[in-house]
C-alpha cells in the first residue's frame, strides 16, 4: 500500500450550521474541487448554480478558489440549508487558515450564523401562527 502525503499537508477545518443542517468542512491544498459526503459537489447539489456559488463564495472573495479542495461532511436539512452551512464552514476554516482573512469575510457577512429556523407549531393552532377561523356568534 502506498503512503499518501495527506498526513503532511495542512488541513484547516470549520463547522457551519443553518436551519437543521450541519456541515463539517475541511480545506486541503489542492485545485478547488468540492466534495460533499464522498460525492462530487456538482452532483450532490444537483448542478444548482446558486448552491454551488454559495458554497464556494468565501474562497472567491479571497481569490483562493483554485488553491484549496473543499471536503465536506453534511447532514440534516435540505440542500439550501446544507449549501449555506457549507458556506459558513468554509469561511470559518479560512479564518483558521489565516486570521487576516477575517475582516473581508466579516464585511461580506460570511461569518454570521443565520439564526432563522422553523417556528414550532402551537396547540390550538393549525400551523405555527395560523389560527382557525374565529366566529363571534
Amino acid at each position: 500500500m502506498q503512503a499518501t502525503d495527506t498526513a503532511t499537508r495542512a488541513v484547516y477545518g470549520g463547522t457551519g450550521r443553518r436551519k437543521s443542517s450541519v456541515a463539517r468542512v475541511r480545506l486541503v491544498p489542492g485545485t478547488g474541487k468540492l466534495t460533499i459526503n464522498g460525492k462530487d459537489g456538482d452532483l450532490y447539489l444537483q448542478y444548482n448554480q446558486g448552491y454551488l456559488v454559495a458554497a464556494k463564495s468565501p474562497l472567491e472573495t479571497l481569490g483562493l478558489e483554485n488553491d484549496y479542495d473543499i471536503l465536506v461532511n453534511a447532514s440534516g436539512g435540505g440542500l439550501t440549508g446544507q449549501a449555506e452551512s457549507i458556506r459558513l464552514g468554509v469561511a470559518r476554516a479560512l479564518c483558521e487558515l489565516n486570521p487576516d482573512n477575517r475582516k473581508p469575510l466579516k464585511t461580506e457577512g460570511y461569518l454570521t450564523r443565520d439564526p432563522r429556523a422553523t417556528e414550532r407549531k402551537k396547540y390550538g393552532l393549525r400551523k405555527a401562527r395560523k389560527a382557525p377561523q374565529y366566529s363571534k356568534r
